[in-house]
């Protein structure tokens, strides 16, 4: 049997060592070094929780590896669920039940295009598929469609960013910025910056 050649990336040394370990001894894996991660079948991956930076790396291990992850965590919320999953995470893992024998099957069953997740997630995802096929079916027309640029800048906005520093964000000048939200205000008779952040809050734009 073809060996599945797998990397281990964690912050915390503990489990880097027991993961690398573990699956190290097994017939069935090769433990390749991290810069050898462009030629994984499967990548590993043990955090704490998902918050923005965890997710920003998990898209660049994304980009460079090119192959499904196995996520083991402290902390899992259903709505985490989703933003890992576009980061090509197949396997979850709470980490107060990742036993070796868990990871293992998490990893073979994603180097053989399954995956893993606790049920509460699978319930999750579930739902996120269905509401995905109602919008496709009939989609919601009661909602506007922005330009890419207007969402951006109305995400900006609900950043708590002036129109000075979206400019400089968005390497506009201040007036095309204040051209694009006047067109967006009229267009859609809000009122002003609180109002169209809100409406487009509420109507789920941004």
């Amino acid at each position: 049997m073809e060996r599945v050649r797998v990397v281990v990336q964690s912050a915390d040394h503990l489990s880097m060592a027991g993961l690398t370990s573990y699956l190290g001894s097994r017939a069935e894996i090769v433990v390749l070094e991290w810069d050898q991660r462009a030629r994984a079948d499967v990548v590993v991956v043990a955090v704490d929780r998902i918050g923005p930076e965890v997710l920003a790396g998990l898209r660049r291990v994304a980009a460079d590896a090119a192959a499904p992850m196995v996520l083991v965590l402290d902390e899992v919320g259903e709505k985490d669920v989703l933003a890992a999953v576009e980061c090509r995470v197949v396997a979850i893992l709470p980490r107060s039940a990742a036993t070796g024998e868990r990871v293992l099957r998490s990893v073979l069953a994603a180097a053989s295009g399954g995956g893993v997740m606790p049920p509460s997630l699978v319930a999750e995802l579930l739902k996120h598929v269905e509401r995905l096929q109602r919008e496709l079916i009939s989609p919601d027309a009661s909602v506007p469609k922005l330009t890419p640029r207007e969402a951006d800048v109305l995400r900006l906005m609900a950043d708590g960013l002036d129109t000075a520093e979206i400019a400089s964000r968005l390497c506009y000048s201040e007036r095309t910025i204040k051209n694009v939200f006047y067109g967006l205000t009229t267009r859609l008779n809000l009122r002003n910056r609180p109002h169209a952040v809100a409406y487009a809050l509420r109507k789920g734009m941004i």
